[in-house]
């Protein structure tokens, strides 16, 4: 862990930040950071407590003078999203996050930072801990695998909370206040197939997509970026056109939420047809190219040996090449409301095919539920008409924007004074579980803000100090406007 990490200002916070870094915290496994939370909660004599999902909850009285205030809400998620550059030798599950200060950048070595949401679980340590910073009461709630299906909020004790004001430190933009959010819903179709040997007169070929930026699935989505799963599917279809090209495998992306970055197949076809298929590929590849140089600089496409092994039949893999054209992939529909706004994607995320077992994983966001139930059904309508076993799960409300809050009207005076601007008041594309806190606790003011955070959900995932510096300052102002109850 660098050291100089830890000598950014405010030291306090970036302290925090390092100590957390230093603890593994996958989704769905954060039974050591969840120790670690409730640790740290005990070495300041701070009330702790957890719920039955492993959501942890820490209260603290108001300072001196501001006892006759409004009790707040704070509230960061503790699991951070786990990607790597594939020439990486790191363990999340062991490794404390390896941080280093580059100007004004804070990045970490091939692998996710954890500022998403670590800068906000370290900026309410901060206030935590402190001893000098005004605030009302607070009850900090520090919520569990947000990534990967929004358990923790949505599983929330409702009875353990009693504020009306809820700060969620979880956005990526250090200009903006964010007062609404997209829903969301998993989609995943399976299919297991018949595979059988190839004879002498096959070889088999590895395509390879990689070196691709990636990026949060859903503040990332509008920048068009390429996506690994959907470019292999345009090499596999560019060769089928010239002749049978049978699935060995597929391995492409990895979690629902970042956009992917590699995929890797490996296909077979007869060895007379490798020039056609070889130029084919080619033509394809250049195209690509072309279309993505001024996203993607990086990009590498490549077409290697492999060995001969079982196959799907031509008919199963020409299927499954089409499904994956026809899924949608990207923007779907903009608001018509809020200018800039994506209302509505889907994130062709993951896709493998291993030992004739098939899975594609989806997420389709948006801010209004009929859009997302039309895009949808449009996908499941392609992965069934494959033949293929779909489900949708993991359902969570969008967060309908209150231009009347009480506190947001405080941010946005308090953001004015501070840095002699407007601040841009947004809903955001991403998935924020202030929808779902919302329902569990109706009639919650909130509004969501936090630093610059470039690349979330990729190991280019980086966060500015001074953006940092921004966001504290206007933080600890919030906190000193809180009316009185």
């Amino acid at each position: 862990m660098s050291k100089e990490v830890r000598e950014q200002e405010p030291q306090v916070l970036w302290n925090h930040f390092a100590d957390l870094n230093a603890v593994p915290r996958p989704s769905k496994k954060e039974e050591r950071v969840r120790a670690f939370m409730v640790h740290f909660a005990k070495q300041h004599d701070l009330m702790v407590m957890e719920d039955a999902i492993g959501n942890v909850i820490i209260k603290k009285a108001a300072t001196p003078g501001m006892e006759d205030r409004k009790s707040i809400i704070m509230q960061s998620h503790l699991d951070m999203v786990h990607q790597k550059n594939n020439d990486t030798d790191f363990d999340f599950l062991i490794e404390g996050i390896d941080m280093f200060v580059d100007g004004d950048i804070i990045k970490a070595r091939g692998t996710t930072l954890g500022a998403d949401n670590g800068i906000g679980v370290a900026a309410i340590m901060a206030v935590l801990s402190s001893s000098d910073i005004a605030h009302p009461a607070i009850e900090a709630l520090f919520t569990i695998d947000e990534e990967t299906g929004m358990t923790g909020a949505k599983e929330l004790d409702k009875n353990i909370l009693t504020s009306k004001i809820l700060l969620n430190l979880d956005t990526e933009e250090d200009d903006e206040i964010d007062i609404g959010c997209a829903g969301g819903v998993d989609i995943t179709a399976t299919k297991s197939y018949s595979t059988s040997d190839l004879d002498a007169s096959y070889l088999s070929k590895k395509i390879t997509v990689k070196g691709l930026n990636g990026g949060h699935s859903g503040m990332d989505i509008i920048k068009g970026l390429g996506n690994a799963n959907k470019m292999i599917a345009r090499l596999l279809d560019a060769m089928q056109k010239k002749g049978a090209v049978h699935f060995q495998s597929i391995k492409g992306g990895s979690l629902r939420n970042a956009i992917p970055r590699e995929a890797v197949t490996v296909v077979s076809f007869l060895e007379n047809d490798l020039n056609t298929m070889l130029n084919a590929f080619q033509s394809c590849k250049e195209a690509i190219l072309d279309e993505y140089k001024s996203l993607e600089a990086n990009i590498t496409i490549s077409f290697e040996d492999a060995p001969n092994a079982a196959v799907l039949t031509q008919e199963d893999s020409r299927t499954l090449v089409y499904t994956l054209l026809g899924i949608h992939n990207g923007v779907y529909r903009m608001s018509p409301d809020i200018d800039g706004l994506v209302e509505t994607s889907n994130n062709l995320a993951r896709v493998t095919l291993e030992d004739s077992k098939l899975q594609i994983a989806c997420l389709t966001r948006s801010s209004v539920d009929s859009s997302k139930e039309d895009l949808a059904s449009s996908i499941v309508a392609v992965m069934e008409l494959a033949q293929m076993t779909t489900k949708l799960s993991g359902h969570y409300p969008g967060w309908q924007p209150n231009a009347n809050s009480a506190v947001l009207d405080i941010a946005k005076a308090k953001y004015n004074e501070l840095f002699n601007h407007e601040p841009r008041v947004v809903a955001c594309h991403a998935g924020l579980e202030c929808g779902l806190l919302g329902e569990r606790y109706p009639g919650l003011d909130m509004i969501s803000f936090g630093p610059n955070i470039r690349g979330a959900h990729s190991p280019d995932e980086r966060v500015e100090i001074k953006s940092v510096q921004k966001f504290w300052k206007f933080l600890l102002e919030i906190l000193k406007e809180i009316p009185k109850a």
